[in-house]
């Protein structure tokens, strides 16, 4: 695997460059002295503009936003801003697992495989039916579905929509679950889990992931609902010790989960668990979207959100209540309180 060394967030005036980005955007504009090419380039850590000045640029007919460049030249102050000043750029096609993903786009603060391994936790802790533990194990363990959730975001823009995405919002979505399972101990707490961790699953076909992260074709024709009955249908059909109404429960949980028809949604909830899932779903994905909007709004100190379109508001940052216990907590163990000896 081809290993990253330099990220823009480290980059400073006057450093020599010699690494892969992503190119997040090209376009050819025209100067006195001749054509140039105005770039934006990209890595998990932010982004840095970039230029190929006339004659250099010419040697590029063609570039495209979504493409991987092995990148040298200088990193320059410009108007306060870093700007890069490519001396020459070389455009590549890594193999698949040559590069890794998570080196040029967000991604989930916790690595994938350790969302993973907790979600496969919360299945034996949960999990007692042992058909129920067993189709789970299958389906998780399948080579190809497994190899997808371990790079596939939660979405293409909206929430979680970085590598890693689909199994925080599934690990966060199904820890929801079991926690309302504790106030309201009459729901089938196995069959709820188990839609909880494949509520979602179609979206790891639905979207490409990857440099571009757009809609597939079966993305955009079927949608990921379809898509992920379709692929958990096969591991059912195989699974003869699981009862065929607990197999018919699951799936509603699955077509009902969106909530509303004009969410998407083929049919509505119409038992407790399928309520819980949708509503799970529903608040984990809003609190991502307002966790985005917190986390830009450090960079500038503001309290309150711009609009924000997929919320129909703005969002504001309260303070914190103090919490003394908190305070008490984060004191090492065995920490000696006395005075030192002169």
């Amino acid at each position: 695997m081809t290993q990253k060394s330099q990220y823009i967030q480290d980059l400073t005036p006057g450093t020599q460059v010699g690494d892969i980005f992503l190119l997040a955007a090209a376009n050819l504009a025209q100067s006195r002295n001749g054509p140039y090419w105005n770039l934006t380039f990209q890595d998990a850590t932010g982004k840095v503009d970039g230029k190929i000045w006339s004659p250099k640029s010419q040697e590029y007919p063609s570039l495209e936003p979504g493409q991987m460049a092995r990148v040298h030249g200088f990193v320059e102050n410009y108007r306060d801003k870093n700007q890069l000043k490519v001396d020459h750029l070389e455009l590549i096609a890594p193999a698949p697992g040559e590069i890794d993903f998570a080196d040029f786009l967000p991604a989930s603060n916790i690595p994938p495989a350790e969302l993973l391994e907790a979600l496969e936790d919360l299945i034996t802790e949960h999990m007692k039916h042992t058909p129920w533990k067993n189709f789970c194990r299958k389906v998780l363990g399948d080579e190809e579905i497994r190899a997808r959730l371990l790079v596939a975001p939660g979405a293409k823009t909206v929430h979680h929509a970085y590598v890693g995405g689909l199994l925080e919002h599934t690990l966060q979505v199904a820890r929801a679950c079991m926690a309302l399972c504790d106030v309201y101990p009459a729901l089938d707490r196995q069959t709820l889990l188990a839609g909880a961790v494949f509520h979602d699953l179609g979206k790891a076909w639905e979207l490409s992931g990857g440099l571009t992260n757009d809609y597939t074709d079966e993305g955009r024709l079927l949608g990921h609902i379809q898509l992920g009955m379709e692929k958990i249908d096969i591991f059912l059909n195989k699974n003869k010790r699981l009862d065929d109404k607990l197999k018919l429960h699951f799936k509603h949980l699955i077509t009902s989960h969106h909530g509303e028809h004009e969410f998407g949604s083929p049919v509505r909830p119409k038992t407790p668990e399928a309520f819980i899932l949708h509503f799970a779903d529903n608040m984990d994905a809003k609190l991502n979207i307002i966790d985005q909007a917190y986390a830009d709004m450090d960079k500038t100190g503001a309290e309150w959100s711009p609009y924000m379109r997929f919320l129909e508001r703005n969002v504001f940052r309260t303070p914190a209540t103090p919490d003394k216990s908190k305070q008490k907590n984060d004191k090492p163990e065995n920490q000696c309180l006395l005075p030192l000896k002169a």
